[in-house]
């Protein structure tokens, strides 16, 4: 599935703009040989959580062909997955630097970089064929969604397996919903500059997101205050 992801061709827009940015590249990186295509997901095959992002950075996983690898946000996510023992070390620059998940894999709504990070829902329509397929062979017990965007695609596909019912349940950090299928749908703040730099996603906050998920995959229930 990978290597299809990596031939993929249905979004003309992204795929230019994928490869312009590797053709003009920033100036911090351009002894770089940029990855400039569709990145593959990364992980686990069978981990018990699946984290959802939205898009691969232009400058970050576009550049090494990694998800959340090389940029910012990557750093934040990397550094919580390693203190919740779900990655082998803290940070993560190239896919070279022997990077490990643990039972965890990483996809996105989007597998281009979109411009200013916003696919548009044709965009996004034409990647759910991956998404699908991912939740279906990596067949985790949690869903974790970083971001609204994130969100509403993998509510997008509960509801269409009708796994959930009813009132549609709002993004919110920390926001927990049980599915039909036995599994549970956890969202977080994305931890891009716009909201670490802010602190409206601390390093604790993301801590407790991950001690949750954690919990999920180990007990099946979630903590009664949540």
């Amino acid at each position: 599935m990978n290597k299809k992801i990596e031939r993929c061709d249905r979004c003309p827009r992204l795929r230019r703009h994928c490869e312009t940015i590797a053709r003009q590249k920033r100036r911090a990186f351009l002894d770089w040989e940029y990855w400039g295509r569709p990145v593959p997901n990364f992980g686990d095959r069978r981990a018990d959580l699946l984290i959802v992002g939205l898009a691969p950075a232009a400058h970050g996983a576009n550049r090494t062909g990694r998800m959340f690898t090389g940029d910012r946000s990557g750093q934040w996510l990397f550094r919580a997955l390693f203190r919740a023992g779900f990655a082998n070390q803290a940070d993560s620059e190239t896919v070279k630097d022997g990077l490990l998940l643990t039972n965890c894999a990483i996809t996105a709504v989007c597998h281009c970089a979109p411009p200013e990070n916003r696919p548009t829902k044709a965009e996004q329509t034409n990647c759910r064929e991956w998404f699908d397929m991912t939740v279906d062979l990596v067949n985790a017990r949690v869903l974790l969604a970083l971001g609204q965007l994130a969100w509403n695609a993998s509510v997008d596909l509960a509801r269409c397996r009708e796994w959930i019912q009813g009132k549609r349940p709002r993004f919110g950090h920390g926001q927990l919903v049980k599915l039909k299928n036995n599994c549970w749908l956890l969202g977080s703040y994305h931890p891009s500059q716009q909201n670490t730099f802010t602190g409206r996603l601390t390093e604790p906050m993301l801590d407790r997101v991950f001690c949750t998920a954690k919990r999920l995959i180990e007990t099946g229930e979630a903590d009664e205050a949540e």
